[in-house]
């Protein structure tokens, strides 16, 4: 099984490997900067070689990195837009300098104009990156939301609108996040509601396009697209639900990271292990 944590809270980003192989994972995301803040300055060569350093020495494919949280590629804040560009720009490119295998991305925030308008300025937004970064082989994966306030990516037909829109696809996969298709409404917590999610986002875009999952019990109601994951199990989802989505045959062999609540020491630690039981 490919399955791995987020980590964060290290001190210096090369730290993440030792927190991996303590918790037995094969697989990682990272934040490689603040994702609360813009970008300050890069790594310094030195961080960049002693990362490089752990990566040899561990067993971590694929590797993922979460863009910043600021980031908007669907706003229509000009400002807001250009920056958010530039800065994307500047992580994909950090990224392939730690030789990360993706970058995994929220849709954006459309802010109220309409889905539409939100849809095409990513769509240009995406183009204008894929060009200034063909030197590089990192993909971008797009992870469908809860669908809080005006954010897009919580139906598949956003993702259907904006692959039709690339110009460059080779590079383009999605993220799926158990967690947020709940919360969005689809109630993958039994088995027809996880074939009919799996079934549509075949249908629409591909299964062959998933590349992540985001293993998350989910925190709310079915629908209420309030963003709030849970500890595997202890959720809306359920621990037999959490069974069918890490034993699916569309599913099992993809990698898994899970963004579950660390709200202690040993939580990592613990929900690594209810699914490495649940796998059977």
């Amino acid at each position: 099984m490919i399955l791995g944590v987020h980590i964060s809270g290290v001190d210096k980003l090369y730290e993440a490997f030792e927190v991996a192989r303590r918790l037995k994972c094969n697989t990682m995301q990272i934040f490689a900067r603040s994702p609360q803040r813009w970008r300050q300055d890069f790594l310094s060569m030195p961080d960049v070689e002693e990362f490089a350093r752990e990566q040899g020495k561990a067993d971590i494919h694929p590797l993922f990195v979460h863009i910043s949280y600021l980031i908007n590629l669907a706003s229509p804040d000009p400002k807001l837009y250009e920056a958010s560009i530039d800065a994307y720009v500047e992580d994909i490119l950090e990224a392939a300098v730690l030789k990360a295998d993706y970058i995994v991305t929220h849709m954006g925030s459309h802010k109220e104009t309409s889905e539409k308008a939100g849809i095409d300025r990513l769509i240009a937004a995406l183009n204008r990156i894929i060009k200034k970064t063909m030197a590089t082989k990192v993909g971008i994966l797009l992870e469908n939301t809860s669908g809080s306030g005006s954010w897009l990516g919580y139906k598949f037909s956003h993702q259907k609108a904006i692959l039709a829109g690339i110009e460059y696809k080779e590079r383009i996969g999605l993220c799926l996040d158990t967690a947020h298709a709940y919360l969005a409404g689809y109630d993958i917590s039994n088995e027809e509601g996880l074939d009919g999610l799996i079934e549509e986002i075949d249908r629409l875009v591909g299964i062959k396009l998933l590349k992540l999952i985001h293993l998350n019990d989910a925190k709310g109601t079915l629908g209420s697209r309030r963003d709030r994951h849970e500890h595997i199990g202890k959720g809306s989802i359920g621990l037999e639900g959490m069974r069918r989505i890490v034993n699916h045959p569309c599913l099992r062999s993809l990698p898994f990271i899970l963004e579950t609540p660390k709200d202690s020491e040993d939580a990592d630690r613990i929900n690594l292990e209810v699914v490495r039981n649940l796998r059977g």
